[in-house]
């Protein structure tokens, strides 16, 4: 016979959002058993944010050590040690993922399983552990966190071409003599930016009129310059057509260009086209759930499906995919279900960084979704270059921009990219949490010299 466990909750997936969850709702008396197929802590600590920030540091030093003279200070010649920057990076990883490992499993009420989960029906889940066993368990609350992955383009040739995706190219060992980047998004522009400093030649290959497609144009304008400063080409307007390996082991990708057809050749190939939801395996009809577009799973602002009981939270339901979302995902079930609240998605402010150096970061909206939305907008625009702090630092690359309702003198959003620019744009959206005018910013005493203090000369000039 097959024996069924009764819990209070099943939590399929160990991301940002579940993993504190689990503990959560143990410590509030709930029987809790979390499924994690591969690795406790997410895409955030093993795949994500923490591995390719650590290795974007290792890059940055590079880079560093290479304008020594700009400064004054006399280097020799550099090389490096993929290897090692790859031993900093799995010791970094390995560190966050045994610690949140080790809290999951010194919880009591919380039954960690090592296996993949999938529904039977909508209190049901079947886990094919790891070790080989099944185990069938149920529960009134089932909380989906399981990710995404990255998405394989449909390009002819590809399944005979050793590629790379956002995972396996921070394995290797060696530096890539021409790295080709399929994508001009984040982690398309991240990596490129990084394996540049790292000394390859690096070519990316973009389908739209401009990287970072959900930024502003001028701001992606201002992005592609940095790029191209540092020596990478940077493709527009282009199609891959077909790639294949040649016996040399190089990559051939065939692209079509605004300016005629070309065979860019590559030492390695980064697949940077998106990721998708890891929703093919958790077998959601089974439950009823309703779908969205691409394998997402819906949800309400309350992070509810369509299926009583069952919630989705992080990337697995489309939306912003960062760890911050995912991490707001569990305070908000936290508050419903644990403290009586009555929490939601709506007028969330939507912020994040992008690690390029330097660091473009963003909060609320753009000039074209205020506009977009009806807005009576004024914006304000200040280049990084006007910036005193910037300027002693010897990085003033990039431009700070932000977006103003006309009517109200509230800050809509912003885009600073520039020195430290994700921790400018988190004084401003301490601005905009509160409430606070423009001109609060504009005429407060900040201190000098700081990157902050320029939101003294940001806000006194507008343009129409």
């Amino acid at each position: 016979m097959t024996t069924t466990d009764t819990y209070d909750a099943v939590l399929i997936g160990s991301g940002q959002a579940n993993t504190p969850l689990a503990t959560t709702l143990a410590q509030a008396g709930w029987e809790v058993a979390l499924v994690e197929r591969e690795h406790v802590a997410g895409t955030c600590v093993n795949e994500g944010c923490t591995p390719t920030k650590t290795m974007i540091a290792s890059a940055r030093v590079a880079h560093m050590v290479r304008r020594g003279a700009d400064y004054g200070v006399r280097t020799g010649s550099i090389s490096i040690d993929m290897a090692r920057v790859r031993q900093r990076k799995r010791a970094i990883v390995e560190t966050f993922r045994q610690a949140n490992r080790r809290r999951l499993e010194a919880a009591e009420g919380v039954d960690l399983l090592m296996g993949e989960g999938r529904f039977t029906d909508t209190q049901s889940v079947e886990v094919r552990m790891n070790d080989g066993s099944t185990r069938h368990m149920t529960a009134e609350k089932i909380f989906i966190n399981v990710g995404q992955r990255p998405r394989q383009p449909d390009l002819p040739g590809l399944d005979g071409v050793s590629a790379l995706n956002s995972t396996s190219i921070m394995e290797l060992d060696e530096v890539p003599a021409h790295l080709l980047v399929l994508g001009g998004g984040y982690v398309g522009v991240e990596f490129a930016q990084m394996f540049r400093r790292f000394s390859s030649q690096v070519t990316i290959v973009q389908r739209g009129g401009q990287v970072l497609s959900h930024e502003d144009g001028d701001i992606a304008e201002e992005v592609i310059k940095v790029l191209r400063e540092d020596g990478i080409e940077v493709l527009l307007d282009t199609d891959a057509e077909g790639v294949e390996q040649d016996p040399k082991g190089n990559v051939r990708l065939s692209v079509t260009t605004p300016e005629g057809d070309r065979t860019l050749v590559g030492s390695h190939l980064l697949l940077a086209v998106g990721r998708g939801p890891n929703t093919d395996r958790l077998n959601p009809e089974a439950a009823g759930i309703e779908m969205a577009r691409h394998g997402y799973i819906k949800v309400n602002e309350r992070l509810e499906t369509n299926v009583p009981g069952i919630y989705a939270l992080g990337d697995v339901k489309g939306g912003p995919a960062f760890t911050h979302v995912s991490y707001d995902d569990f305070r908000i079930i936290r508050t419903n279900l644990v403290e009586g609240g009555d929490a939601s998605t709506a007028d969330r402010i939507l912020t994040y960084t992008v690690f390029v150096d330097p660091q473009l970061g963003r909060v609320g909206l753009t000039e074209e979704m205020a506009r977009d939305q009806g807005y009576n907008v004024c914006v304000a625009q200040l280049p990084m270059s006007h910036v005193a702090r910037a300027l002693e630092l010897d990085e003033a690359r990039g431009v700070m921009k932000a977006v103003v309702d006309a009517g109200t003198d509230r800050i809509l959003g912003a885009a600073v990219f520039g020195l430290e620019g994700g921790e400018v744009a988190s004084v401003l959206q301490v601005a905009m949490m509160g409430g606070l005018p423009y001109t609060a910013l504009r005429d407060a005493i900040l201190p000098h010299p700081t990157l902050a203090e320029s939101l003294n000369n940001l806000f006194s000039s507008f343009e129409n």
